[in-house]
């Protein structure tokens, strides 16, 4: 699905954004958004290369999947190794852990698409995430980093919608937060920690679920699911309980269930109201130093 130069409203597309900045660096997850973006920005000629950070919050998959749409996109795809537990307010694992985990990582990113010669750092971030509830949106603040998606008033259902239109195999893809997240903040954050989460979540996934988290508080495991699969998770119990119970304490199931994010998206409009027109400005140089 292409866009028009410009919306209905005469609102900037992102047609323009990629006609006003042609050559420009991708923070590169492999997600839903960044996967439409990485395929708009190749769709419109622009130059682009994808940045994916290899860390211990990232599963195995996930590097998979980003290999995947870089392919079908045609774009160059670079992949970094950090490990980010080396900072040690990372692992600590406070509630603005996000903060320092986007400016480790936005940073590296920013210095190998600088020495790639680019001047531009955009990321995935759409028009439906709260900056009011996310840490790392403000380090992507401070670090100059664009995001090109939710300055043109793209939500998640409208990625969504567009990532299908487009063939791309991301378009019905969960959201999945990092490995980091299943861990209680304030508890430190471990390697062995981590591997026991992708472990288990691994697992289930195997078994059938989609969309999931094991969360993790004092060595106890929390499975939430959504309502419409705690039937195959107590016909499953004797196996969960055999792959996850050596791996915790205890392994116990969340009745209050995952909320269902198709509905929640299904309410969002196509296109916000009023959206923030896409500034042709390129970003300060801030943003790769």
């Amino acid at each position: 699905m292409a866009d028009k130069p410009t919306d209905s409203k005469g609102t900037p597309t992102l047609r323009d954004f990629f006609a006003a900045n042609p050559r420009v660096a991708l923070a590169f997850s492999g997600g839903v958004d960044s996967s439409y973006l990485l395929w708009a920005a190749a769709h419109y000629g622009a130059d682009v290369t994808a940045y994916y950070v290899r860390t211990p919050f990232q599963p195995a998959f996930e590097l998979e999947d980003a290999r995947q749409v870089a392919e079908l996109a045609g774009a160059r795809m670079k992949v970094l190794d950090f490990d980010v537990l080396t900072d040690a307010q990372v692992a600590a694992n406070p509630s603005d852990r996000c903060y320092y985990c986007k400016q480790n990582i936005f940073s590296r990113i920013g210095r190998a698409a600088r020495a790639d010669g680019y001047g531009l750092l955009m990321d995935g971030t759409n028009a439906s995430d709260d900056a009011s509830d996310r840490p790392g949106m403000r380090a992507l603040r401070e670090l100059g980093v664009r995001s090109p998606l939710r300055e043109c008033g793209f939500t998640k259902a409208e990625i969504r919608r567009r990532s299908r239109a487009a063939g791309l195999p991301t378009w019905g893809k969960p959201a999945y937060a990092c490995l980091a997240t299943r861990v209680a903040a304030g508890e430190v954050i471990t390697a062995e920690k981590l591997a026991a989460t992708e472990r288990a979540e691994t697992f289930l996934h195997r078994l059938g679920l989609r969309d999931f988290r094991v969360r993790m508080a004092d060595g106890v495991a929390k499975l939430q699911v959504h309502a419409a699969d705690l039937p195959l998770v107590m016909e499953r119990r004797e196996e969960i309980l055999h792959e996850l119970g050596p791996l915790y304490q205890a392994v116990t199931l969340d009745l209050a269930t995952r909320p269902d994010p198709a509905a929640a998206e299904s309410t969002l409009p196509a296109t916000p109201d009023s959206v923030s027109e896409c500034p042709t400005s390129t970003i300060p140089r801030g943003a790769v130093s």
